[in-house]
């Protein structure tokens, strides 16, 4: 028997938001990273040094399942060789024009109705996701007018800990005012959203394919989906179809 479902807790890069190429937005993002710190080499040169401590940083940081805040990550792994009373302060504009170097990061389009219609029937709504950033995300759901909707908004960066460990998950269960049991999470990694879903309890975990997107980039296109313990209990190929499957609250349909 399928367990009465309260919450539903989403992913947002890939899942939510996609990121698409703009040269000219990058260009800009690499340029004022290097202004910003007063680099003095070259913007690209200065992003290729931080990209050889960038790796090293995300390797540490998926061994330990950990992440840092943005003012540890620039200090001590990305610009250690500069200030820390200098980098500190700029942490919360570095991460974000580190990330503006990939390209400018979008919702999907239907995630907006999406999200209000399942809030209008009657689901808890959370955000759990893997970044780097402390204000982007939260900053997003204001701009966009849904903070309102969202009991819980969990992100790596604040915690200190990362999917798969279960730790962020039963915080957000616990935040939203919902046992696990009785949580669903949307993601978009095959492997990684799955498992982190199923160790921490939750009812069901929900993976979003959407391969034929021409704006996504080539890593927000998984197409191998795993079998045994990590398939997911369903799969989706937009946020809409969430509502094909969670009807009003007290509805026997969909379930």
């Amino acid at each position: 028997m399928t367990p009465t479902i309260e919450a539903i807790f989403l992913d947002v890069g890939n899942t939510l938001r996609i990121v698409v190429e703009d040269g000219a937005f990058q260009a800009k993002a690499r340029q004022q990273l290097a202004d910003l710190v007063g680099a003095r080499v070259s913007a690209e040169a200065f992003r290729e040094q931080i990209e050889v401590r960038w790796k090293a940083y995300r390797k540490w940081s998926f061994e330990h399942l950990t992440e840092a805040s943005e003012k540890e990550l620039w200090t001590r792994w990305l610009l250690p060789d500069f200030p820390a009373e200098v980098i500190g302060p700029q942490a919360g504009r570095l991460t974000r024009l580190w990330r503006d170097k990939d390209g400018r990061r979008i919702p999907r389009p239907d995630v907006k109705h999406t999200i209000l219609e399942l809030d209008r029937r009657g689901y808890r709504l959370g955000i759990i996701a893997n970044t780097i950033t402390e204000t982007e995300i939260p900053d997003w759901l204001e701009s966009e007018g849904l903070t309102p909707y969202f009991k819980a908004v969990v992100l790596s960066s604040k915690l200190g800990c990362r999917k798969p460990g279960t730790e962020i998950y039963l915080e957000a269960a616990r935040r939203a005012g919902v046992e696990p049991a009785r949580s669903v999470y949307v993601g978009d990694n095959p492997i990684r959203d799955v498992e982190g879903t199923r160790k921490s309890g939750f009812a069901m975990a929900i993976i979003l394919i959407d391969p034929a997107d021409p704006a996504a980039k080539p890593a927000a296109k998984p197409t191998e989906i795993p079998s045994g313990e990590n398939q997911p209990d369903r799969i989706i190929h937009a946020c809409g179809d969430l509502l094909d499957i969670f009807p009003p609250r007290g509805s026997s349909l969909g379930r």
